[in-house]
């Protein structure tokens, strides 16, 4: 028995949830996501929450039950709250700049870094060392950050990079004469 499978999802007053086509799909004050629906799991949308089951008994079915769970779960946080990752950077001379839909980079490569923001995403730099990411759906924003923190990752003797917040970067002691 999956113990996150179990428990149905709360729908929050302002989100709408409707299952067609084999595709649910959630529409609340942020705006709207959309889920295709696994034919083992069986989706019940039951007043103020979305219950999900087994289909039937196989392997496949209960391998699926809480990932599916949790995937409408995100729908409901993503429409209602939205989802926001947050990057520090560090280093000399490194900065970021956001300038309407372009994230300009300087990581001490011989050229500025230009990335494009994906439809869909916000990204600030409340100052030139911070970069946040937001939107609504987990999965882009994390695909993002992740895409961002790939052009410089931080290493282990000074630190420098780009880092999550709240990252725990593991320290190397320098060569020893």
């Amino acid at each position: 028995m999956s113990r996150i499978g179990k428990r149905p999802v709360a729908i929050p007053s302002g989100v709408s949830a409707e299952i067609a086509d084999g595709v649910l799909t959630v529409k609340g004050p942020k705006g709207a996501l959309t889920l295709s629906l696994r034919d083992e799991i069986a989706y019940k949308v039951e007043g103020e929450s979305i219950s999900v089951l087994p289909a039937n008994d196989s392997k496949q079915a209960r391998a699926f039950w809480g990932m599916q769970r949790t995937l409408v779960d995100n729908l409901v946080t993503g429409v209602t709250q939205g989802y926001t990752k947050t990057l520090e950077i560090t280093g000399v001379g490194y900065r970021a700049n956001a300038q309407g839909k372009n994230l300009k980079l300087q990581l001490g490569y011989s050229h500025d870094v230009d990335f494009a923001v994906p439809e869909g995403i916000e990204i600030k730099t409340p100052d030139n060392t911070t970069i946040e990411i937001s939107g609504i759906d987990k999965q882009k924003v994390g695909q993002v950050a992740a895409e961002i923190r790939r052009w410089r990752k931080p290493e282990p003797y000074k630190g420098k990079g780009i880092k999550y917040r709240g990252e725990y970067i593991f320290r190397k002691e320098g060569k020893k004469k």
